[in-house]
């Protein structure tokens, strides 16, 4: 069997979504250009499919030629920040948790579900609600990981919880809190950690709440 009809890994994707997002950074595809290959991408099945991205590239290594390096079990947390006073903004490293994966898909989880102390998020293209206003609570922290590219993610809270975004690197996209960041002294405090590419995150409450405040 030829090379160019081997089955591609999850490896292999992730490398050339490197090499696309590089690309993006050197002037060499736009943003709209960038979305259609890693949708693509994520869809190939073989290396020639995958090469289809790459092919017209300059410099830029083929995946029939590429070895993938060895990737750690854990999921992507960002640098730690300096230490920053009163110890009680400081977050431990989050425990194992469930994991919300989406490719090129509309996931959400509402109503009375259940929280874990940690959840990671680890979307392609896709679409991403966790709406955390009537969900069970098991702790009053709880830890989001975050492993994206190119996707909309939403964490929803009650008006009384906070969030700490400060966790969340950024490589063509954006984070955004229009909550509370802390300490945490209501029933939740979602500490939020990870990478966002090419997508964004929100913080935010349920649709409304500024105008219950006013009239309240």
């Amino acid at each position: 069997m030829e090379a160019r009809d081997l089955r591609v890994s999850d490896a292999e994707r992730e490398h050339v979504g490197e090499l696309l997002q590089r690309a993006v950074g050197q002037g060499m595809l736009s943003l709209g250009e960038f979305t259609e290959r890693m949708d693509t991408a994520l869809a190939a099945k073989t290396r020639a499919e995958l090469n289809v991205v790459l092919v017209d590239l300059p410099g830029i290594q083929l995946i029939s030629e590429f070895t993938p390096p060895p990737y750690p079990d854990q999921p992507y947390v960002s640098r730690p920040a300096p230490p920053v006073p009163p110890p009680l903004h400081r977050s431990p490293a989050p425990p194992p948790g469930d994991v919300v994966r989406g490719r090129m898909s509309s996931v959400s989880r509402t109503g009375s579900w259940n929280v874990p102390p940690a959840i990671e998020v680890n979307t392609r293209l896709s679409t991403v609600t966790l709406d955390f206003t009537r969900a069970v609570m098991s702790t009053q922290v709880v830890h989001v990981t975050i492993d994206d590219y190119a996707s909309t993610i939403s964490l929803v809270v009650p008006e009384e919880a906070t969030v700490d975004l400060n966790g969340v690197e950024t490589v063509g996209g954006s984070a955004s809190n229009k909550v509370r960041t802390g300490p945490p002294i209501g029933p939740l405090h979602l500490v939020v950690r990870g990478k966002v590419r090419f997508g964004n995150v929100t913080a935010k409450h349920p649709f409304g709440t500024s105008i219950r405040r006013m009239f309240g």
